[in-house]
């Protein structure tokens, strides 16, 4: 028989941006029998304790998954790669181990070497800051924002269910795909645009060593555009390191834009570049976001 939400002890593992936040808002809405936090520096895990962010906190990964129901991987992803090797042991039978990575390919064929008696199911909620660790964290991160899920064949589907009911506890909405597909549309609208603002901001810094009122002159226009690109270095580091086919893909096929775009410009042609760049405006004035 399966566990309801509120019945069960939470065990995340990762007390940063993502991990804290899910902490705080299962915490203070009650939404959970019991928080633990599990946190690599002890001073982390202080901080959350004495901060009320968790009911219990340790910097013991064994110590912190033992008896939980659901346990939640909210680390960098190659460091859940690593954690789903270790954690296997320690876990009860029927544990739901969920992760928060941004790629799925690589951490759902891991979650899959878990024991048989375990229930696995990747997750990614979209959402985020460029600002890391337990200091950026906020309760409400979660409110509107899209979660993906992604079950493995073995999933049962009570243990969906549960997934489900979590991610619709803090507000977000969630959507179930294949970790493939999901992989490939991430890179489009997430980790291409990481290198794009990193390629503006390199440019940027070109023009600065030439002339650094350049940074006087920055306003909104770069500021939005360039934003992630102030994002934790490691963090996209294993993004793009486990999802490289799908990011170089998505950067072929930019390259292939902008060198059109460039072609128009260079020849001179108005009515061409105005054709692509109101298609462009178009698309965008049609999408709304969901937050």
């Amino acid at each position: 028989m399966s566990k309801r939400l509120a019945d069960c002890r939470i065990a995340i593992v990762g007390l940063g941006l993502m991990g804290a936040s899910l902490a705080m808002d299962l915490v203070q809405r009650k939404l959970c029998r019991e928080v633990r936090g599990v946190a690599r520096r002890t001073a982390t895990v202080l901080e959350a304790f004495f901060a009320g962010a968790v009911d219990l906190a340790t910097n013991d990964l064994q110590t912190g998954v033992m008896g939980a129901d659901i346990v939640i991987l909210a680390t960098p992803v190659r460091t859940i790669l690593d954690m789903i090797r270790e954690i296997g042991p320690s876990l009860q039978p029927g544990t739901l181990v969920m992760d928060m990575g941004s790629t799925k390919r690589e951490v759902c064929a891991a979650l899959d070497t878990l024991p048989p008696q375990v229930q696995p199911i990747g997750g990614h909620p979209m959402t985020g800051k460029e600002t890391a660790g337990f200091q950026a964290a906020e309760p409400n991160l979660y409110v509107n924002a899209t979660w993906v899920l992604t079950p493995l064949p073995r999933t049962q589907p009570e243990s969906i269910a549960l997934a489900t009911e979590l991610v619709e506890a803090v507000g977000a909405w969630p959507i179930v795909l294949p970790p493939a597909r999901h992989d490939e549309l991430v890179a489009t609208i997430s980790h291409l645009p990481y290198l794009l603002a990193g390629a503006l901001v390199h440019t940027a810094a070109d023009m600065a060593a030439r002339d650094a009122t350049v940074w006087d002159l920055a306003a909104g226009g770069f500021r939005d555009t360039s934003r992630v690109a102030a994002s934790d270095t490691q963090m996209f580091l294993d993004i793009l390191m486990t999802n490289r086919v799908a990011v170089l893909d998505q950067v072929d096929r930019f390259m292939l834009h902008l060198t059109d775009l460039r072609a128009r410009l260079a020849a001179g042609d108005e009515d061409a570049l105005r054709q692509k760049l109101a298609h462009s405006q178009a698309t965008r004035k049609a999408w709304t976001p969901r937050r």
